[in-house]
């Protein structure tokens, strides 16, 4: 699904037979006695594409907000600060020896040349974890406090890919909570910094509801099957899908797109399909705007950012800040390239639950598609090894691991209680030359 050309490391290549809440109100102050204690940083965020969301503003109740922000430690490194709140419970935690970038823990270095092996790659998430505890404290507190309806939304413009809905979370027997993974115990969506529009926290729960618009690469144009149901248009061809985004009159749910993604390190190797990321810029996406759509991309690297710096700008730029400046009510993206034959099927599972789930928040729905991929791996204790006894790599092991870590790239942009509607009707309509 990457645009990019890269050979497959030694463990991929496997024998075919092993194969309703109110909105979040505007800000208001805390009273003195609400604040976080004296001491935590103040001020504007510091380092890219800094959220303008603060440590006080007034949340709904069971709303929690960590920001991840880049900030330099006593010695002079690069890191990143952690500012967290939840009523009256917040955690600060400063740039220290063992906030870093951390670029081990990406979950873009699988499937990569030379790439991590998926088991390494969980262990060192573990570790990671590990150290943060003054972090996971704070979550088990307000997970105490708020049980199933706690949802967190975290501000990360650190662009340092750091995988949070992978932090492990210890057991904690004397308030009943259960050790695993953040993504898949709570309810957890992404913010960023959103680029000429000037929200901080994302402001509106998104209804998005309506018929499917959407484009797929030839290659990917059995995802067409999860849509048969509901009334839907779909194309072939890049051209016409733009075109249909400022001209569709019908109310449009879901701006779906199947394709292939490119990513470097600067912004003119951000690719969807055959497109750049300034060519989707200089679109209008009018129905976006109108409608509010839920925009989902199946497709490598589409939740990536870059340091936007060669462009003379301080900012992080990628496709959910465009999708979600364009008007769009909430968005779907890949951390990393997922291998084809998995991303259809897991993003056809996914999007066949959300859409079969229209009263449920799209994020309930992505943390049972987890929380059922962590059953399914099993204990996580249990981490197979790169090798086995004979020195061989464990193929069928890291597989394993590798659908687990594949399930927790799709990350979700938007307000934590925004739901998808689709209109139903199976009728196809004429999508653009080759469409449907």
């Amino acid at each position: 699904m990457s645009g990019e050309q890269q050979a497959r490391p030694p463990w991929q290549q496997v024998p075919a037979l092993l194969s309703k809440v109110p909105r979040i109100p505007a800000v208001t102050r805390r009273r003195v006695k609400d604040a976080p204690r004296a001491g935590g940083p103040s001020g504007p965020p510091a380092g890219l594409g800094g959220n303008d969301a603060r440590l006080g503003t007034r949340l709904e109740d069971g709303l929690a907000v960590l920001q991840v922000q880049r900030s330099l430690g006593a010695d002079g490194g690069a890191g990143y600060r952690l500012l967290g709140w939840c009523g009256d419970l917040s955690v600060s935690c400063p740039a220290g020896p063992t906030r870093r970038a951390a670029p081990a823990v990406r979950l873009a270095n699988l499937r990569q040349e030379n790439g991590a092996y998926p088991s390494e790659v969980l262990r060192a998430i573990r570790l990671w974890s590990g150290n943060q505890p003054e972090l996971v404290r704070w979550i088990n507190r307000i997970r105490s406090r708020h049980g199933d309806a706690l949802r967190v939304i975290i501000c990360d413009d650190t662009g340092y890919e750091l995988p949070w809905e992978l932090l492990w979370l210890p057991a904690d027997g004397e308030k009943g909570l259960s050790a695993g993974l953040l993504g898949a115990l709570v309810v957890v969506v992404r913010w960023t910094t959103v680029r000429d529009v000037g929200l901080g926290l994302p402001h509106r729960i998104g209804d998005c509801h309506g018929r499917v618009l959407g484009y797929l690469h030839k290659d990917m144009a059995d995802d067409s099957m999860v849509f048969t149901r509901y009334a839907h248009r779909l194309h072939l061809e890049m051209t016409p899908f733009l075109q249909a985004l400022d001209t569709e009159l019908d109310r449009t749910g879901l701006v779906y797109l199947g394709c292939h993604g490119g990513y470097g390190d600067s912004v003119t190797h951000l690719t969807l399909g055959d497109r750049t990321w300034a060519e989707f810029d200089g679109e209008t996406m009018l129905v976006l705007r109108r409608d509010r759509s839920l925009v989902c991309l199946n497709a490598c690297h589409s939740g990536r950012f870059v340091d936007n710096s060669a462009q003379g700008e301080e900012a992080l730029r990628g496709f959910a800040e465009l999708f979600l400046r364009k008007g769009a009510g909430g968005c779907i993206v890949t951390a990393g390239k997922v291998g084809d034959i998995e991303a259809r099927l897991l993003v056809r599972q996914l999007m066949h639950e959300v859409a079969a789930r229209p009263q449920s928040p799209v994020t309930r729905t992505l943390r049972s598609f987890r929380a059922r991929a962590v059953d399914e791996f099993g204990s996580l204790t249990d981490i197979p090894s790169v090798r086995d006894d004979d020195g061989r790599i464990d193929r069928v092991g890291q597989k394993r691991v590798l659908r687990l870590l594949s399930t927790f790239m799709f990350h979700f942009y938007g307000h934590p209680d925004t739901t998808l509607r689709l209109s139903e009707g199976g009728t196809r309509a004429a999508g653009g030359r080759e469409g449907w």
